[in-house]
């Protein structure tokens, strides 16, 4: 499983640009809103799972944040980001792997995902999805996850995904885990269609 994804996301990313991917924002404001919320500063470290060629890591250097990851299955996807950065492209750390598979080697104060929790359709995927998030994020910490809400489409880039609420979320991700707060959120793709999001602010307990 973890091989085919890799394969399909990688010529996703070698075959289109940004403008041809429905996921692809210029702004990533209501990320940008809910690390407000819990007081992301310069001192915080983030890892963006997923973070593919999305603008969240180079606004938080922006920010004036040093510690700053991401993660995605794509090499394409990150050598492209990391091209596009130049400079600020040095100041974060990049990361070629799988969630699923992952062994990460630290703790980070925010776990930042945005569109990849839902593609787990797979309960051993979810299930190993869980598990890394727990073993990069200490009691206290946070997590931004955003997937497609109830009324959202039900694929995406030709793949099946599963869609939620942030109580159903919260249910899939187990009782070390609480909301915070969540934001609905209508994205609109680069060639103007609607797609319904769920933005969840979660916080990870004893």
């Amino acid at each position: 499983m973890a091989d085919e994804r890799v394969s399909h996301w990688e010529e996703v990313y070698r075959e289109k640009d940004d403008t041809q991917l429905s996921w692809h924002q210029d702004d990533p404001s209501i990320s940008l809103e809910l690390c407000d919320v819990v007081g992301v500063d310069n001192a915080s470290s983030v890892i963006d799972i997923g973070g593919g060629t999305s603008r969240f890591a180079e606004r938080l250097i922006e920010r004036g944040l040093s510690d700053v990851s991401v993660l995605d299955l794509s090499k394409a996807a990150l050598d492209r980001s990391r091209g596009q950065l130049g400079a600020v492209g040095e100041q974060i750390e990049w990361i070629a792997a799988d969630v699923t598979t992952w062994s990460p080697e630290r703790s980070y104060d925010l776990w930042h995902d945005r569109a990849v929790f839902h593609f787990l359709v797979d309960a051993d995927d979810r299930s190993a999805y869980r598990d890394q998030l727990y073993r990069c994020l200490l009691p206290g910490s946070h997590a931004i996850i955003a997937t497609f809400a109830l009324d959202g489409p039900e694929k995406c880039s030709g793949l099946p995904i599963i869609r939620y609420d942030p109580e159903g979320l919260c249910e899939v991700l187990g009782d070390r885990i609480s909301l915070v707060t969540h934001r609905k959120h209508t994205h609109h793709t680069p060639w103007g269609s609607s797609q319904s999001f769920q933005f969840s602010l979660l916080r990870v307990g004893q």
